[in-house]
């Protein structure tokens, strides 16, 4: 019997389908790869029996990422980024009033799982992986290879033309997804079927451009609570040593191999999976994770040439336009949900739960503040934040504040990090060179925000 789907309306009034199984005493957030119909997937028994397992000891939480399923459709351009996709999450939480939940990401959902236990440890409770990867945009420090430009293209061409056809389907099956049930005639129409009912051709080659822009490496080490990371021995040629990579990488991780050959993680002998997870959901059931620490975003602004202004105007005039400086940034800060740290002068230290928001914050702080006749500096970075009494520190509150310094008027410097961690937001980047950071052994490369 399938559930009944429900909707949750986002921040910005997007509605999210959603759908809840079972009455366990842990909720599980479950991510789907790629693309999804949460009605659709209960169609195909085998995938059925296993969400069902995952029911009866936990509260499962399913939905369709906007923009697939049965989730509003959006314009292609805008697609969710990760950091949207996580606030569809706790969007889909808050309407099931699920606080803290295992969150279990399969394939392309893995990244976002993992980037949502690293920033939201607060609700998370435990974090489990199946044949996924950190870095989906390939890098010259990643020591997985991605396919060329030119491969890539090609297998977008395919998708333009025979996307949710059961010749495309038996390809998918036979080359990657679940070899076992090469040449089953139904296995490749009911996919078809369910590729058809996730997403239109237009929409699945705009993921698969944003899917490729993907790094979610530097949130591993931010990860602190328990993890459970699968793959299937004889997966893809990378798979499971991508998936070995990212467990050896976080803390609290442990990695299983487990038998087959399928991606597809209904597919073939579903019990060992299964009983790992049951286990790994019994053992955490009454654990409490780490929440002192923390992936954050920190923003650092500054006014430029500040003292020669104050010299310019005096006291009484500078500390008026001060205060209107101050008014404008917290009225910005409040309106991208940022959450101001500290103020020391002319300057702010803010945090965001995401690095699209910050840099977006940044930009338009810079424009505002010239309406007063000032010029602002902004960094942003993102990393392991850490609260100790109350306050936020931490080497990521450091960096941020010497990207800051290194900005020039009206100029927003980021991180390498927050770069990569936004693929897919519509933000454009320059590269702005190397540079070395005090206190830092090696040389950090940033790069300018560009409006």
């Amino acid at each position: 019997m399938t559930p009944e789907t429900r909707y949750a309306k986002a921040h910005d009034g997007v509605h999210v389908a959603y759908q809840v199984v079972g009455a366990g005493p842990i909720d599980m957030v479950f991510v789907m790869g790629w693309t999804s119909n949460i009605e659709a997937m209960w169609e195909e028994p085998a995938l059925a029996r296993f969400l069902n397992r995952l029911g009866s000891f936990t509260r499962l939480i399913l939905f369709d990422k906007r923009g697939t399923g049965l989730s509003d459709r959006v314009p292609e351009d805008r697609l969710p980024s990760l950091e949207v996709r996580m606030d569809d999450a706790r969007a889909v939480m808050d309407a099931v009033g699920a606080q803290r939940a295992v969150i279990f990401g399969v394939s392309e959902g893995g990244p976002m799982a993992t980037l949502f236990a690293a920033t939201y440890p607060a609700r998370t409770v435990g974090l489990a992986l199946f044949g996924t990867s950190a870095c989906w945009a390939g890098s010259p420090d990643y020591p997985f290879p991605r396919s060329s430009d030119a491969e890539f293209e090609r297998y977008l061409d395919r998708i333009d033309h025979l996307w949710g056809t059961p010749e495309y389907a038996a390809e998918e099956i036979r080359t990657w997804a679940a070899p076992s049930l090469a040449g089953d005639r139904r296995a490749s129409e009911w996919l078809a079927s369910y590729l058809r009912r996730a997403a239109s051709p237009g929409a699945a080659i705009a993921l698969e451009r944003m899917n490729r822009g993907i790094d979610v490496r530097a949130a591993l080490p931010a990860i602190h609570v328990p993890t459970l990371v699968l793959a299937r021995e004889h997966d893809t040629d990378s798979a499971i040593a991508e998936t070995r990579w990212m467990a050896d990488r976080i803390k609290s991780a442990r990695f299983v191999a487990l038998p087959g050959m399928d991606h597809f993680f209904w597919v073939g002998d579903q019990a060992p999976m299964l009983d790992e997870i049951e286990r790994f959901v019994e053992a955490i059931r009454d654990q409490e994770a780490d929440l002192d620490r923390v992936l954050g975003t920190v923003l650092f602004t500054d006014v430029v040439g500040s003292t020669a202004k104050a010299v310019e105007l005096g006291d009484g005039p500078w500390r008026d336009l001060l205060d209107r400086h101050n008014g404008t940034v917290r009225a910005l800060l409040g309106r991208f949900r940022g959450t101001e740290v500290d103020t020391a002068g002319d300057g702010f230290f803010a945090t965001f739960d995401g690095p699209a928001r910050a840099v977006r914050c940044a930009q338009v702080i810079t424009i505002a503040v010239r309406d007063l006749g000032l010029e602002v500096r902004a960094g942003v970075h993102t990393g392991e934040l850490e609260t100790v009494s109350g306050k936020v520190g931490g080497i990521a509150v450091n960096i941020g504040a010497r990207i800051g310094a290194l900005a020039g008027p009206s100029e927003v410097l980021v991180s390498a990090t927050v770069r990569d961690l936004v693929s897919g937001s519509g933000l454009v980047f320059e590269d702005a060179g190397e540079y070395q950071l005090k206190g830092l052994p090696d040389p950090w490369r940033l790069y300018r925000a560009v409006a």
